[in-house]
């Protein structure tokens, strides 16, 4: 069997753990008749690679996270178990709102509105796959109808990036990968997050204004789970890239498709029905942790500034 890594990365409430989180995954996978090549710190005190013979990714992950649950319970462990060959991805597509930043663009408008807990509601149950994401976007876009086109750079004045985004975006493009933001929000969000952070494309949605105010109405057709997935299998088409070769993270239902599709799909602080389908999750730590799931080492990172 070919070689597979496990990286066993901890959130800095964890940083005491995560050698004895490693020692645990180790027993474990020992314990399945792994053979354990060799142990690579990413990072000291915050990234482990485990290289491993003999034993699925999959099967790896899951007797990982129950020895480490039993040996460090409730510490704020992440795992990724993949192949070792061609882990470090030539392509990133990364899904916007509560990945890229911390923000719900949709929740931040129906604020200016006061209708921010009603918006809110629908847009936790469409991230979590409970109602189609295009009607859920067209009846919070809809109640949005007349807003001043202010409201839009008001709304964007709340951004916060997520840590570890701009290290992300930058460590990728210095080695040569192409990156791309593909969200189910808007383009006038997605423009500005692909310009402050340097990704090279985004995809989006558009709101539709007239005469000053939003209609109410979003041009179609409407970019959601699929409209994801063909655009990463577009972008990896364009460069001649095998699907193996992308990186895709996102945290909501529209996400999974590319997620699934993608070499190293990650489901990052995703809701819950999105986490349990996902083959890699990051729960805990920031985006980084996408760099070192790809084996890179701390010296290797740009680092936010």
């Amino acid at each position: 069997m070919s070689q597979s890594v496990l990286t066993v990365m901890a959130a800095p409430a964890a940083e005491a753990l995560v050698e004895a989180a490693a020692e645990a995954a180790s027993a474990a996978l020992q314990r399945l008749g792994a053979e354990i090549e060799r142990h690579a710190w990413l990072a000291p005190g915050v990234a482990c690679d485990i290289v491993i013979a003999d034993l699925d990714p999959d099967q790896a992950n899951a007797a990982a996270r129950l020895a480490i649950t039993e040996r460090c319970p409730g510490a704020a462990i992440d795992l990724v178990a993949q192949p070792i060959e061609g882990r470090r991805k030539r392509l990133l597509l990364a899904d916007m709102e509560s990945t890229v930043i911390g923000n719900e663009m949709l929740d931040e408008l129906a604020d200016i509105r006061g209708l921010r807990e009603h918006v809110a509601a629908i847009t936790r149950r469409a991230m979590n796959d409970e109602v189609d994401f295009a009607t859920a976007l067209r009846e919070r876009v809809a109640l949005l109808r007349d807003l001043p086109e202010t409201a839009l750079a008001e709304a964007g004045a709340r951004i916060r990036i997520t840590p570890g985004a701009r290290a992300l975006v930058a460590t990728m493009r210095r080695h040569g990968a192409r990156t791309a933001l593909v969200s189910g929000g808007f383009g006038v969000y997605t423009a500005r997050i692909r310009a402050e952070l340097g990704f090279d494309l985004d995809i989006a949605n558009e709101l539709l204004i007239a005469d000053g105010r939003l209609t109410g109405q979003v041009r179609e057709p409407i970019l959601a789970r699929d409209a994801k997935l063909a655009a990463l299998k577009r972008l990896a088409a364009e460069d001649g890239l095998p699907l193996t070769a992308a990186l895709a993270v996102g945290d909501g239902a529209n996400d999974l498709g590319m997620i699934e599709a993608a070499g190293l799909g990650i489901a990052f602080h995703a809701k819950p029905a999105v986490a349990a389908q996902a083959r890699n999750r990051i729960d805990h730590g920031d985006l980084t942790r996408l760099l070192y799931a790809q084996g890179y080492r701390a010296e290797e990172i740009v680092r936010e500034a």
